[in-house]
């Protein structure tokens, strides 16, 4: 590598004050999310040190005293003085937008935050330590609440080695590297400072697969759980691993280029893949930045794929054969789109990075995927066939289910008609006041409707288990009565039609019997709210009720209890008193003003919202629980069953 990585590439635009003010215009928040953010920042710049060609390893260890370590056998920041007079290893971890990414010479495609993220950690952390080694000498400062304690300092190998966690020892045989270990700070993040293995270890998985040929090391000191990622193929691979639980119709198809677009280079990798499945799961990275809302690239890809394989059918069959649209090429279709450019370009819509907004990316990913699936195609009719076949299964399902599909929006519009099925609807009209219980049975149903307050509560009974609709097209779903109805009760059409702005009730609650047929009931309506009305699962419309399993009568006093464990608590030391317990076996036992009292009045009732923290780990959990394979459910079920409630 011909350029050299000195204090003359940091530049600095402003001090730290904001972050602490302000934390959440940072890091996106100060829960857990904020947690993991701080931590993603920094092992981003250990990532971009390999991303340069320098680094081959990074290491990740979660401290049994609540630290997390992170280093690597890059350069190593710089410390000689900058041209402010101070080290530049301080500048680079006290000042906002400071750092060796503002230069592209540096940094080709990081995907720190532009110089805020080691910054934005240290002002976010109550404890942060610093250990660069470069020139074969080490040098250490330490800071509390992003303040430093003493100026960069020359330290010995043996003072390193009594600071390094065993993990991190590598620094004492690599020519350079830095070492960087902090805490969040409570007073930040007052809900927790743990940090999450399940979800560091997916980040750094994902890292993993975009880096090719970096080694990626986790150690949880709490636990003793360690894993190590090392992926040859990148994100061929993580297509690869997206679709474990899937049966693919073809090989992976991989495409990269380097496009150029108003003298700004950009390079597009791509890989997907259709299953037999009907959801499309695309992942969107901008220099390893995982953008989960999509932005341009995203944008350019399906551009690029609906217009290569149109082009393709009307060259091989002319123009009388079926239309396709965009959405019959969703359909099963799983990829990953990526893009590097240099970061001093890259645009997102926000601080948190979720999408990406360089029109330039867009063009570039067209060009690159264009080009490369045309000949694709060409060479690989046998693949090219089974990707049309597939197309044109879901336009016939588009097609048989558009009837069916208009006549629920049109029985939906019309004012003044019986609303669908048993449908108790509610007196408000205003969405945001409104919530609507969904319930099995007519039995819960009936006590549900006699027990609410019909003021804001609706009521929607459905009979018996409704369709797994994981397997199942949109025409068979509307097909299924008990399905369409509910559709027409929520009003926003599916499908093409869906429009989450005619949502008819802002709460929509699921509330069935604590038992496992209860609990099949409610995974069964999540899969349909999930696959088919995802929008309403991200914009927090989505409950679930908790019944009681118990009322407790001590004495004259009525207690409802949600859990054995709260049933044990409740009773300890009352011995001595006249105690009643009546189990609930189901909604059904209980009177309308039980119902009421414990599961629907808003002043004392328990709902879970439904959140998707984890857009992959849903899709994949969906895929195992509800899908035609039976192997990876049972073991899924195994492994998961400790941390069940069930009621046998």
């Amino acid at each position: 590598m011909a350029h050299t990585y000195t204090a003359s590439d940091i530049k600095v635009l402003e001090g730290l004050e904001p972050v602490r003010k302000r934390p959440g215009m940072y890091i996106g928040a100060t829960d857990e999310r904020g947690i993991q953010e701080l931590l993603k920042e920094i092992i981003d710049n250990s990532v971009d040190e390999s991303i340069a060609g320098y680094a081959k390893n990074v290491y990740v260890t979660l401290t049994n005293t609540g630290y997390a370590a992170i280093s690597d056998d890059g350069r190593g920041i710089p410390t000689e003085l900058h041209q402010t007079g101070v080290s530049a290893l301080e500048i680079a971890m006290t000042k906002l937008h400071a750092g060796g990414k503002f230069e592209e010479t540096a940094y080709q495609a990081s995907g720190g935050l532009h110089g805020v993220g080691a910054s934005a950690v240290n002002a976010l952390s109550s404890h942060l330590l610093v250990v660069v080694k470069r020139d074969k000498k080490y040098f250490i400062q330490e800071y509390n609440i992003g303040n430093p304690k003493y100026k960069v300092k020359e330290i010995t190998e043996t003072e390193v080695a009594k600071i390094l966690n065993k993990a991190h020892s590598h620094l004492l045989k690599d020519e350079s590297g830095t070492y960087t270990a902090f805490i969040p700070d409570p007073t930040i993040f007052k809900k927790t400072i743990e940090f999450d293995y399940r979800k560091i270890k997916n980040r750094i998985r994902e890292r993993a697969y975009l880096v090719p040929k970096l080694y990626l090391h986790l150690n949880d000191e709490r636990t003793g759980d360690v894993c190590n990622f090392y992926f040859e193929s990148g994100i061929k691979s993580l297509v690869q691993h997206l679709n474990t639980h899937k049966k693919a119709l073809h090989d992976v198809v991989y495409m990269s280029g380097t496009h150029k677009e108003n003298d700004l280079s950009i390079a597009v990798e791509v890989a997907f893949q259709y299953t037999d499945s009907f959801a499309e799961n695309i992942l969107t990275f901008a220099n390893v930045i995982h953008t989960y809302d999509g932005g341009t690239h995203l944008t350019g890809f399906r551009s690029a794929l609906i217009k290569v394989i149109k082009d393709y059918v009307t060259k091989k069959n002319g123009s009388g054969k079926l239309e396709l649209t965009g959405e019959d090429l969703k359909e099963g279709l799983t990829g990953v789109v990526f893009i590097k450019m240099p970061s001093s370009e890259i645009q997102f819509e926000s601080q948190t990075k979720a999408k990406l907004n360089n029109p330039e990316a867009q063009s570039a990913v067209y060009a690159v995927v264009k080009e490369k699936l045309e000949t694709y195609l060409e060479e690989h009719p046998g693949e090219a066939k089974r990707m049309l076949e597939k197309a044109e299964l879901a336009a016939r399902a588009r097609m048989a289910a558009r009837a069916a599909r208009d006549a629920v929006v049109r029985k939906g519009a019309l004012e003044g008609s019986t609303l669908p099925g048993k449908l108790a609807d509610c007196q408000e009209k205003d969405p945001a006041l409104c919530e609507i219980y969904i319930v099995e049975g007519d039995s819960a149903g009936g006590s549900a409707k006699q027990g609410r307050d019909r003021r804001f509560q609706a009521i929607f009974p459905l009979r018996g288990k409704i369709l797994n609709t994981e397997r199942a097209r949109l025409d068979k779903i509307i097909a299924f009565e008990e399905l369409k109805n509910l559709i027409i009760a929520l009003g926003t059409g599916v499908g093409d039609t869906f429009n989450k702005e005619r949502l008819r009730y802002h709460r929509i609650i699921l509330m069935n019997d604590a038992d496992v047929d209860g609990e099949h009931i409610t995974t069964l309506a999540l899969t349909f709210f999930y696959r088919h009305m995802p929008e309403l699962v991200s914009s927090g419309y989505l409950y679930i009720a908790m019944p009681p399993l118990y009322k407790i009568d001590i004495e004259k006093e009525s207690h409802y209890v949600y859990s054995d464990l709260e049933k044990d608590l409740l009773l300890k030391d009352r011995s001595d008193k006249k105690i009643s317990i009546q189990r609930y076996k189901g909604l059904g036992e209980m009177n309308p003003e039980q119902l009421w009292e414990t599961t629907m009045n808003p002043k004392n009732r328990i709902l879970k919202q439904v959140t998707i923290k984890e857009l992959d780990d849903a899709d994949e959990t969906f895929t195992i629980l509800m899908g035609n394979e039976v192997p990876p459910r049972k073991k899924f079920i195994q492994s998961n069953a400790s941390q069940a409630n069930l009621d046998v």
